[in-house]
């Protein structure tokens, strides 16, 4: 008797745990079938492109790569520059070419907004960093930050040989450019003009507290490496859940990557980008952060002008990691933009600009950094 009840009561309890599951699903699939209702035009962001190049890095991994060479345009067309350029290689031009290195779990695509602003003002390359976007995967022992300041060292080498350059990067794209100053001091020396750290950090990053700030630290920096390595173990199976187009991925892109509300073609946009990097390769650089520390590398940059960017609503690499570079950079120009997110790059991309203009400025004018305003 005692038995037949507490199945009855485990059988209510597992009907109303399915119950709420169901509910669950139906409010989800409703709330990003309305989210997403202004999703249209996603697919025209990350449009603009030029003639693919190929950079080998020295493990034999081949990077894709686009530059954008300065030409002349027809007054009406420098706001709607071609979808894709055809111009000469080897093209010189007197002003610093500008290098956007992107970040994790993103590709190139993500500079849409910088790249149409930009274009045709200043030569630009853009690549996809390795394993992400269109480049090739890695093997797991160069999986780490340093290989990416090394990659981006090759990079300079195949498509800006000579003349010098600035330096953008957002996120992981910030740290690559941290270890290139750290491992190529006498090339950063020589050739970088300018730098850009936007949405980034040089050490003490903890991702557990993306998921929640009470987790405690000794807790998360012994777990959640391992559920990461747990859940590579199945890979196909997790970008099932993140593949293009889930409702999961849009909540969680929605979520994590603004800070105030976006177009929804946005969203869908970083959620494409996401979905579209194999989970075997986050797991493959989550370790990385954890112990990321490049703060030694902040006083080769300081040599420089620099602009360190960042939105007041990132989740991902809160701000305090940016004021925390800024104290340690005193000529540095720290732009905290208000509501910004992760995404600042395009949430925000009209202070972005902005502020890279006058940094694009400052670094042809040869300014000191303690001329920059």
């Amino acid at each position: 008797m005692i038995g037949n009840r507490w199945l009855r009561v485990g059988a209510a309890g597992v009907g109303a745990a399915a119950a709420a599951v169901t509910a669950g699903v139906v409010v989800e699939r409703r709330v990003v079938a309305s989210r997403r209702a202004g999703a249209a035009g996603a697919d025209e962001l990350g449009g603009l492109h030029s003639e693919p190049r190929t950079v080998v890095t020295d493990d034999g991994v081949a990077l894709h790569a686009e530059v954008d060479e300065v030409a002349p345009y027809d007054e009406g067309l420098k706001s709607r520059p071609p979808r894709r350029l055809r111009f000469p290689r080897g093209a010189v031009t007197p002003e610093p070419t500008i290098v956007f290195v992107h970040g994790y779990a993103l590709n190139l695509d993500c500079w849409h907004f910088q790249r149409a602003y930009f274009r045709g003002k200043h030569r630009m390359v853009f690549y996809d960093q390795r394993s992400h976007g269109r480049s090739e995967r890695s093997d797991n022992e160069h999986a780490s930050i340093d290989q990416l300041g090394d990659d981006l060292a090759r990079v300079l080498d195949e498509l800006v040989p000579e003349g010098p350059v600035v330096l953008v990067g957002h996120s992981m794209g910030g740290m690559s450019i941290l270890a290139f100053a750290e491992r190529h001091p006498d090339v950063f020396d020589a050739r970088v003009s300018g730098v850009a750290l936007i949405s980034t950090t040089a050490g003490g990053l903890k991702p557990h507290h993306v998921i929640s700030r009470f987790i405690p630290d000794a807790v998360g920096v012994r777990i959640a490496p391992r559920v990461v390595a747990g859940l590579a173990l199945a890979p196909q199976l997790v970008d099932r859940v993140r593949r293009r187009g889930s409702n999961i991925g849009f909540l969680v892109a929605d979520e994590f990557a603004f800070g105030e509300d976006v177009p929804a073609s946005y969203v869908e946009f970083v959620n494409n980008m996401l979905a579209e990097t194999s989970f075997e390769v986050l797991a493959q650089f989550y370790p990385q952060f954890t112990t990321l520390d490049k703060f030694t590398a902040l006083d080769e940059v300081a040599r420089v002008p620099t602009y360190i960017i960042s939105g007041t609503k990132d989740v991902m690499t809160s701000i305090s990691h940016s004021r925390t570079m800024a104290a340690r950079m005193p000529s540095a120009t720290m732009v905290e933009v208000p509501g910004g997110g992760h995404m600042v790059i395009m949430e925000k991309k009209d202070r972005v600009n902005s502020a890279l203009d006058d940094l694009f400025a400052a670094a042809a004018a040869g300014e000191a950094p303690s001329q920059v305003s």
